[in-house]
Order: structure tokens, then sequence, then C-alpha cells
């Protein structure tokens, strides 16, 4: 008898259910989260990047930074920043790997002082998303792709979101995802234009 294989539709790499996890992310709970108000629904997308030390990729830093435990003895930048309580809702790897900090229903602490469309304190409302990478370096294909079909299982979840990067809700004070991140490319995957 020959078997059947059935591929499963890109569509559902990644599944978001009511309690805001998404199937198909490692899950790494971070205690750097809170309740959002009750009347704040999500509406926002906010992209960041993020690199410890920086400029170098992979290995356990971002994720002991969203979990309190970043050495400050490892590395001088880590001096200035272990004493932040600061998280993501995910991080996609260099490699297209995801990780969830934080489930979506929760607010993540990742926009700092922010506002969008007149509205204070886009942690309230919004989802962030961390991409592994630097200001002044371009993103890999791994990561566009991941980075699409999570918000594309988001906007199933929630409805179309408008996107942003932290420099457009943080203008002054942040810089990322920076000019190498290709908004275009990302805007046509996932149908935003």
């Amino acid at each position: 008898m020959t078997e059947l294989i059935v591929e499963e539709p890109e569509a559902q790499r990644f599944l978001v259910d009511l309690g805001g996890m998404c199937a198909g992310a490692q899950w790494v709970p971070s205690p750097n989260c809170d309740l959002r108000p009750a009347e704040a629904e999500i509406s926002l997308l906010v992209i960041h990047s993020i690199s410890l030390p920086p400029g170098q990729f992979g290995g356990p830093d971002v994720t002991n930074l969203f979990l309190n435990r970043l050495d400050p003895a490892a590395h001088p930048y880590f001096v200035g920043i272990a004493s932040l309580r600061v998280s993501a809702h995910f991080l996609v790897g260099r490699d297209g790997a995801l990780t969830q900090y934080v489930p979506c229903e929760l607010r993540a602490w990742h926009a700092g002082v922010s506002s969008w469309k007149g509205r204070e304190r886009c942690n309230d409302f919004s989802i962030g998303i961390e991409l592994e990478g630097t200001d002044d370096s371009p993103f890999e294909p791994a990561q566009y792709d991941a980075l699409a079909a999570l918000t594309r299982a988001l906007f199933v979840r929630y409805g179309a979101l408008d996107l942003a990067g932290h420099s457009d809700v943080a203008p002054g004070r942040k810089t990322d995802p920076g000019g190498h991140f290709d908004w275009a490319r990302y805007r046509a995957c996932v149908a935003v234009i």
C-alpha cells in the first residue's frame, strides 16, 4: 500500500490560539509582562531588531535578557542593560526559528515610551516582534519568511493590524529595525500595501 504524504499548508506554519499562544514557536516564558488594560484591543505589530552582544548573532543572550538572567560580567555592553526588565512577544532568529516569550493576550514590555496614531503607551495595544539583527546589516530570507507567516497567523487571530517599526513608535529614541529592513518586501508578503 502506498502512503499518501500531504504537505501542511504554509498558512498553518504558525497558529495563534485564543490565549495568544503560537503553535510552531518555542515557548520560553518571560516574567516581564502583565495584563493589558481592559479596554485595550490589539491593533499594532511593532517590529524591532536586537543582537547581544551588539552585532553578534546566536547564543543565549537575548533570551537571558528577557528572562532577567543576563550576566553583566559576560560582556562590557551588558553592564548597562542587565538590570533592564524588558521582553517581546516573539523573537525571529537568523535561521527563521520562532521563540515566544509572552502570550499575545498579555502586555510585553518592548516599546517603552511610545505612541502610534495619537495613542500613547504602545505596549498596551501592540504585539512586539524582535528580529535577530542590527540596524546596519540585512536580514535573512528565512527571517522574512517566518515574520510573514507569523504576521498572517496574527491577522487570522486579531484581524488586520497596523505594522510599524520601533523607530516609528519611538522616533528620536529608537532606530530599529533600521534601514536594512525591507518594508516593501514584508508588506508584499502579508498583502498589506
